[in-house]
């Protein structure tokens, strides 16, 4: 088989190696950008199954796919997770094995996680204050998170990044908190924009939306950030900065302010076994229904995934007037 059939090109000869694999729509939090508080979930017959999933990330790393990243709801709390992460680790095109976790299950599972092979991890943390912490996740406990970050230090992970999506008037005011707690244990942390996705009523996303900009600004004046380059690559989308020699990088995340679409190098497959092939629009194919066809083959998963890069668009729309209303809620989408 000639090279250029393993790899994958959408139409903007773009190079897609990056997939984020959401293993389930359910979470044990409840945060309130992501989800609402009486949540609908997914019948299980309608989530694919743990062999279904390794069979799309054993088709995408054949196509060129060097990284996946596992996202939720929360990853963690889908049963039995560890068999397909093992897996994962097992599949000889991988090079980088992720993890996006809001920490919760990290105390019992960072250690079984880096021996199956997870390289690198994700934690989300929004607020270090025990109350403000529980009002935004709506079920979490602070303690029980920052046990699972040490956890995870200890389990000796190649990396290891806080994600802090930062909201005015909620916890923006935290932030050298936040980034000298990350700076305390020589960790990365990326603060993030918040994404327009779903209808939520928790508050006015325009009032409270906290640019990175702002947030930079305030930094420079504790620690000043010298840039490390451009986003893309295995980095992602976050624009990463370095204080002085401290080995703690601070990552800027911005789909507001800072359209990063044209490094775009990712698509992302829901529990339900959508492949979208961009965070701000709905184009997207059906995977599942391939998966589950009666004669499936192998052949005709990677011919769906090939031939889907050509709907790929070129960017997403969150600001203008014509921007598709997304009513998906982060938990469907992995993040």
């Amino acid at each position: 088989m000639s090279h250029s059939n393993n790899i994958l090109l959408d139409r903007f000869q773009r190079r897609i190696n990056y997939l984020r694999l959401s293993v389930t729509d359910r979470c044990d939090f409840r945060c309130v950008y992501c989800m609402a508080e009486d949540m609908n979930f997914l019948p299980r017959s309608e989530v694919l199954s743990l062999e279904e999933l390794y069979e799309v990330a054993k088709v995408f790393s054949t196509l060129g796919v060097s990284k996946i990243r596992l996202t939720g709801g929360e990853p963690l709390v889908r049963r039995d997770v560890l068999k397909l992460i093992e897996k994962l680790g097992q599949l000889p095109d991988l090079k980088q094995l992720a993890l996006t976790t809001n920490g919760s299950q990290l105390q019992r599972m960072a250690a079984p996680l880096q021996q199956a092979g997870v390289t690198s991890i994700n934690i989300s943390l929004d607020s270090l204050q025990p109350a403000r912490f529980k009002s935004l996740t709506r079920t979490g406990e602070l303690k029980q998170v920052l046990a699972g970050i040490e956890s995870a230090i200890k389990a000796g992970f190649k990396r290891i990044k806080l994600n802090a999506v930062m909201l005015k008037g909620r916890n923006a005011d935290e932030a050298l908190d936040l980034l000298r707690y990350a700076r305390s244990l020589a960790i990365d942390i990326a603060f993030i924009e918040e994404m327009p996705l779903g209808q939520i009523v928790e508050h006015d996303r325009a009032l409270s939306l906290c640019s990175s900009d702002e947030l930079q600004q305030i930094i420079n004046q504790e620690f000043p950030l010298s840039p490390e380059g451009e986003p893309g690559g295995s980095s992602g989308p976050a624009r990463y900065y370095r204080m002085g020699k401290h080995p703690t990088r601070v990552g800027f995340i911005s789909p507001h302010s800072n359209n990063f679409c044209h490094l775009c190098n990712r698509v992302r497959l829901t529990a339900s076994g959508r492949l979208l092939l961009c965070l701000g629009n709905e184009h997207s194919v059906d995977l599942r229904e391939v998966l589950r066809r009666p004669d499936y083959h192998s052949s005709m998963l990677k011919e769906a995934i090939i031939k889907a890069m050509q709907i790929k668009p070129l960017q997403h729309h969150f600001n203008e007037p014509e921007a598709t209303e997304i009513v998906r809620f982060m938990n469907m989408t992995g993040g």
